[in-house]
């Protein structure tokens, strides 16, 4: 998409309409689905999953900047989850007052005194980004964040490309049409967590699903679960109150739910405080990190994922700790850093304060939570210290249509999903790639 789409179609109201209706039974015939909010445990009633009309244009520079700094951005998460210190220190002062995060650490803290059953460990990782318009026009990649726990609509983006090319072919657009990716990240999550289940060494074993109470979004997950089952891989779906009924590791730390051995938990639920609604559900998160079962990811990497440890990143001379003698791939990943600043108390958070104040349109207050929490701007918050500012990223808008109403929304760089091995020998890595646009 080099141009976007011209004004004499945006503008024509009748033309619209009519590609609304031929969109909506495509995202219906290409499986974009989700059951409907009435019924999130059902598949009775299903629905479109939302999207727009057309896709956003992305300049070509910047799309190939992120292709290129995935992979450094995976092997530094991959690096942090194996650096324990770093981990204590960067997020102590949120442990102090998160008790979500105290209580995994805490379970990360249990692991390494035991010591890890599991050498191998699955990542999917996706980071976000937007595109930050500079006063010249031109635009820069901008990291919003990166998701290495539960990372979604890696399935359901594997069926927009066909939505929209067809789109673009009905409105009389075939060169925008023939500029769109291929794009399939649902069959490249598949082959990493299908390395994974081999790596494990057990045909008899299966991958579990950690999925949700309230499953509106199963389709994302089953394009995936179909893709591992061609492989004639087994998977089930439990929730944390099956695997606390049936759950439980043998003598040599392996995990059997239903009495059927796990080699893979991929975990798509556990990263808000909310989906551990007992203490038997964190004695389950605890059994199955315990477990010879590759995590997806293990305590360490979920923890490697906050954005305390983003903004710590940021610090001057953190990320040449991870990549001594690569100037190269520090700027890379630097280049797309959009800034991170404390609300520590102390100095640095009495400094960040003053920059806000100072001017208060230029930021936002970004939760350190996952799951979907919305930015704050200019609120007074109990617990500062469970907030990070972060320096308003000013997109470049992109006009579009949604199913139902006319949006004018900041661009953004598509997802990225990339999967890390980390086996035995943390020296060597293995990465597979899943474009997720």
């Amino acid at each position: 998409m080099a141009q976007g789409i011209p004004d004499e179609i945006m503008m024509n109201t009748a033309l619209i309409k009519d590609l609304a209706d031929v969109a909506k039974d495509a995202a219906l015939l290409q499986g974009a689905l989700m059951r409907i909010q009435e019924t999130p445990n059902s598949s009775e009633l299903v629905t479109y999953a939302p999207f727009t009309l057309f896709p956003t244009p992305v300049p070509k520079a910047v799309f190939h900047q992120a292709l290129a700094v995935q992979t450094h951005y995976n092997t530094l998460v991959d690096k942090i989850s194996q650096d324990p210190d770093f981990l204590q220190e960067a997020l102590s002062s949120t442990i102090a007052v998160d008790d979500f995060t105290a209580r995994l650490f805490r379970i990360h803290q249990q692991i390494l005194k035991e010591g890890r059953s599991q050498s191998i460990v699955l990542g999917l990782n996706r980071s976000d980004y937007m595109l930050d318009q500079g006063e010249d026009g031109s635009s820069s990649l901008k990291q919003i964040e990166i998701n290495t726990f539960a990372a979604s609509f890696g399935g359901l983006s594997s069926r927009t490309p066909d939505v929209h090319r067809h789109i673009l072919r009905v409105a009389g657009q075939l060169e925008e049409s023939q500029r769109i990716l291929d794009n399939n990240p649902a069959a490249g999550l598949a082959r990493a967590i299908a390395k994974a289940w081999e790596l494990y060494g057990s045909e008899r074993a299966f991958v579990m699903f950690l999925v949700e109470e309230s499953q509106r979004n199963i389709f994302d997950q089953r394009y995936i679960e179909n893709e591992l089952w061609k492989r004639n891989i087994p998977t089930m779906r439990k929730r944390f109150d099956d695997v606390c009924k049936t759950g439980s590791l043998d003598q040599d730390k392996r995990l059997f739910v239903d009495g059927r051995e796990v080699a893979v938990v991929y975990f798509r639920n556990g990263y808000m405080p909310q989906n551990y609604t007992s203490e038997q559900s964190w004695d389950v998160r605890l059994l199955m990190e315990r477990s010879l079962a590759v995590k997806c990811p293990d305590i360490s990497t979920h923890l490697a994922g906050t954005k305390k440890v983003q903004q710590v990143l940021a610090r001057p001379g953190v990320l040449e700790k991870f990549f001594p003698g690569q100037p190269q791939v520090v700027e890379q990943i630097r280049a797309t850093f959009a800034g991170l600043y404390t609300l520590d108390m102390g100095p640095e958070g009495d400094k960040t304060v003053a920059m806000a104040l100072a001017a208060p349109d230029r930021f936002v207050l970004k939760p350190q939570r996952e799951g979907g929490d919305r930015f704050n701007r200019r609120s007074l918050l109990p617990d500062p210290q469970v907030h990070l500012q972060v320096p308003r990223v000013t997109g470049q808008p992109a006009h579009h249509y949604s199913a139902q109403s006319i949006n004018a929304v900041h661009t953004t760089v598509g997802y990225r999903h990339y999967i890390l091995f980390r086996p035995a020998e943390p020296a060597a890595h293995q990465l597979y790639s899943a474009r997720h646009c």
